[in-house]
């Protein structure tokens, strides 16, 4: 038994070890994606975010796919909201901050 408990407690130093070595979960987007973002953020649609930027529609909703699974949320709304509380995005104009 003492061997065993030995063993896990050198799993646990190392499962500590793991996790203090990780970098924070906040996701890395690339410099499209946060341009995506700031336009879904202001309210564009798809198609003039892609105007806006120079590109597809349909490059724009791969970049929404991205955000929204790197940022874990279901829809632009949500992504919007965790990108202004991950401190990426300030309020709308207009809009008092929280």
């Amino acid at each position: 038994m003492h061997i065993a408990l030995d063993l896990h407690d050198s799993l646990d130093q190392l499962d500590f070890r793991y996790q203090s070595a990780r970098p924070n979960d906040t996701p890395v987007l690339t410099p499209t994606q946060m341009k995506v973002l700031r336009c879904v953020h202001s309210g564009l649609l798809n198609k003039q975010i892609a105007y806006e930027l120079g590109i597809a529609e349909a490059t724009v909703k791969v970049h929404m796919t991205a955000l929204m699974r790197k940022l874990n949320v279901r829809n632009r709304t949500q992504a919007a909201i965790a990108a202004r509380n991950l401190g990426w995005l300030r309020p709308a104009i207009g809009r008092v901050a929280d």
